[in-house]
């Protein structure tokens, strides 16, 4: 599907430009290298393993829409992301090569997915309750498919990474370089993440930040420091700690 974007993409750059496919177009060669960087960005190996265990991909109506389409399990660059997943999932070789058989079955729609109503159901029903009906022979992937395809696509995290992004680089620290600012954002998120992990989450001010989102105001006016300063778990001298331009952060 993303090939067949690219494709049309070209062809609308090509037709304004009034070009025929041998000829080069230096704004085409732009626009393709954002989007294969794009492409590389979201091509991660949780991905492949998900798109990997979606049962429309393998279907006969799905394939036959387009002659270039390939099931998951005989696209190369595919295959190898999921390999990897699974190799972090599953660290035992036993149970990896069990989960292992589980896909060859699955793939393929033989063993205990050569149900009629389970190969019939690949391309009509959606994926989430394909596997919920015909996964339960598959003690190893059936848990991790419905983990992975049922879960909801939203635009909430985008959100308070933005919110995150604005308090970092703020008029008082507009001095931040765009890769600095975005290490900080990260760092700051990753350890939000793993301050659920305590048990003062449930009950302090930084559930605050999953609670409230945009409408919380994380920094003191006054002082122009976050307001719950809770900001790393295991250096508390730095938690009240502000910077006022690039140079003083490089020691992070």
């Amino acid at each position: 599907m993303w090939d067949s974007m690219i494709k049309k993409v070209k062809s609308a750059i090509y037709l304004y430009e009034r070009k025929d496919e041998q000829e080069s177009s230096s704004f085409y060669d732009v626009v393709h290298s954002i989007l294969v960087q794009r492409w590389t960005k979201s091509s991660t190996p949780l991905h492949c393993l998900a798109h990997s265990l979606n049962p429309r991909y393998y279907s006969h109506q799905w394939l036959r829409e387009d002659l270039t389409r390939v099931s998951p399990h005989q696209d190369i660059e595919i295959t190898n992301e999921r390999v990897k997943c699974l190799k972090r999932y599953f660290p035992n070789e036993e149970e990896r090569r069990k989960v292992n058989i589980e896909f060859a079955s699955f793939s393929d729609g033989r063993g205990v997915f050569d149900d009629y109503d389970s190969l019939n159901d690949r391309g009509i029903v959606d994926a989430k309750s394909w596997w919920l009906i015909h996964g339960s022979k598959a003690k190893f992937l059936q848990p991790i498919a419905l983990r992975l395809l049922g879960q909801p696509s939203s635009s909430s995290c985008c959100e308070r990474n933005w919110s995150t992004y604005s308090f970092i680089h703020s008029l008082k620290r507009n001095k931040l370089k765009p890769k600095r600012a975005e290490n900080l954002v990260f760092v700051h998120t990753n350890l939000r993440l793993l301050s659920r992990k305590t048990p003062q989450y449930n009950k302090g001010e930084t559930m605050m930040w999953d609670i409230a989102g945009d409408a919380f105001s994380p920094i003191d006016e006054e002082n122009g420091v976050p307001e719950v300063a809770h900001l790393s778990l295991d250096e508390p001298e730095l938690e009240r700690v502000t910077f006022s331009n690039d140079e003083d952060i490089n020691h992070i």
